[in-house]
């Protein structure tokens, strides 16, 4: 591993990481914000998730969390979105290739070899960030936006014991039966669509739900709505009894103004959590 960047940052430290990844076959690279309280013992973590188009840097700059992970003593994660180098296949599509590894371990060509964002994620990262920093293994909670807030989610319930929370800000919920994920699915797993479910907030939580508290924050004025599919979420959590939130948010877009809008009470409702 190797340091890009450290800046203070309310108390605290925002650091910026490159390291060599086992799951992508390439460097990765990662912001982590420690709050002040790492500097006496280890912490807990939240990780937070971008979407299409991202890198770590996305969220880490526009999103405002700093200042509320440090009053609440909660480290942040910001990985990368997909694997990146001149190597790493790409595509002149925006919404495949670099910037959208759509958090799945790809079995399709070309983009087996590298686009093991599922692994990455899931086993790769974390022993890399438990081994260099005073992070606590047992007190995690995760986080993400739209094709981030998929992750999260499909992440948090396929993982049972990982995570003690999770939200979402406008996530893909229903990738399988969207256009927001067909594409992505069909290119990564192939044509077998029963490889896809595994891959659907909406499916999962109709067969397991999670563990803990859900909360989802949708913008009523997403251009992306349609896609998007909150209503699947939300009625597979009203028939699974699901303990949560899906809030409609009046008004409000796709973009980091709405995620920063609501960031404090993400934060919040994490830190209850990872503190109780």
């Amino acid at each position: 591993m190797r340091t890009i960047s450290e800046s203070r940052c309310f108390g605290g430290v925002q650091g910026v990481y490159a390291h060599a990844s086992d799951a992508t076959n390439c460097e990765m690279t990662f912001g982590l914000f420690l709050p002040e309280e790492a500097e006496f013992g280890p912490v807990p973590v939240l990780w937070y998730l971008s979407g299409l188009t991202c890198t770590h840097e996305n969220a880490m700059v526009k999103a405002g969390a700093q200042k509320w992970a440090a009053e609440a003593g909660v480290a942040l994660v910001f990985p990368d979105t997909s694997p990146r180098g001149d190597e790493v296949p790409d595509h002149p599509s925006y919404d495949l290739g670099h910037g959208a590894g759509f958090y799945i371990n790809a079995t399709e060509q070309p983009w087996a070899g590298h686009y093991r964002m599922w692994d990455y994620i899931a086993e790769d990262l974390p022993r890399v960030i438990t081994a260099n920093f005073p992070i606590e293994d047992e007190r995690q909670s995760i986080c993400g936006h739209s094709m981030g807030g998929h992750g999260a989610l499909t992440l948090a319930m396929s993982l049972p014991g990982r995570f003690r929370s999770v939200s979402a800000f406008a996530p893909i919920s229903h990738p399988t039966a969207s256009d927001w994920g067909r594409k992505h699915f069909l290119n990564y797993l192939g044509t077998d669509e029963a490889t896809w479910a595994p891959h659907d907030a909406t499916l999962l939580m109709r067969e397991r739900g999670f563990e803990g508290e859900v909360l989802v924050d949708q913008g009523t004025a997403d251009p992306y709505l349609n896609a998007l599919m909150p209503e699947a979420l939300a009625e597979a959590m009203c028939t699974r009894r699901q303990p949560g939130a899906v809030r409609m948010q009046r008004g409000y877009d796709h973009s980091y103004f709405f995620i920063a809008s609501f960031m404090g009470d993400h934060i919040a409702f994490h830190a209850e959590a990872l503190h109780r």
